[in-house]
């Protein structure tokens, strides 16, 4: 497995498809809120397994705080530890870049999973793009 930082169109293109499949087909998030612009703004990660595009995510900064967005990972990948590694390389080059706090919006399905990672809850529970989300917080 690999996660790596995005530097060519063609490696931002599957980041891409892995999130229409993830958030736009699988949990029906429409097409016009996944991309936003924020696109090329953003630094984007890619992972591979077995040298198959896997999963994606993407990080914005704010001063000493980086904001995690975009983590998915397609279902034929899940369990094989992507979304750590993904979150790992993204917390990362949020220290390489002198943050001291990662945040995120963490699905509700996924608290438990961000929790393991030592992400705290920080927020009422609220909806994005009509799914269930926490505002989750670390220290880094």
């Amino acid at each position: 497995m690999e996660v790596r930082e995005i530097k060519t169109r063609e490696e931002l293109e599957q980041a891409f498809e892995i999130r229409k499949c993830v958030f736009v087909q699988e949990q029906n998030v429409p097409i016009e809120d996944e991309f936003d612009e924020w696109e090329e703004a953003a630094l984007h990660v890619l992972a591979s397994y077995k040298n198959t595009p896997a999963g994606a995510g993407r990080i914005r900064f704010f001063e000493k705080t980086a904001k995690l967005e975009r983590i998915c990972i397609l279902p034929a990948f899940r369990k094989n530890g992507i979304g750590k590694a993904i979150i790992h390389t993204l917390e990362k080059i949020a220290r390489d870049k002198g943050c001291v706090k990662v945040i995120l919006h963490g699905q509700v399905q996924a608290a438990g999973f961000y929790r393991k990672l030592n992400y705290s809850i920080d927020s009422k529970e609220f909806f994005e793009d009509g799914i269930a989300h926490y505002v989750m917080v670390k220290n880094l």
